[in-house]
């Protein structure tokens, strides 16, 4: 299953080109999340991980959605 996460970093900012890009991907669930890159704790990125089984692939319009600060966030995330 491909599981989506879109976020956008301030309430005015829209998802909507993200969505796009996941739907298209063919993502079955998408998690969406308005909070800034900086936050740590993200709490839509961490239920679209709990979701998540087996061989499912987490799927994300550009990496920064994910970990934009470091390769050391990065590290934390995938562990």
């Amino acid at each position: 299953m491909l599981v989506g996460y879109a976020r956008v970093s301030t309430q005015e900012q829209d998802l909507s080109l993200q969505l796009d890009a996941l739907h298209a991907a063919g993502c079955d669930k998408v998690f969406t999340e308005k909070a800034s890159g900086a936050q740590r704790d993200r709490p839509q990125l961490q239920a679209a991980l709990d979701y998540m089984r087996g061989k499912d692939t987490l799927v994300v319009w550009k990496l920064d959605r994910v970990v934009p600060t470091s390769t050391l966030d990065f590290f934390f995330l995938i562990r």
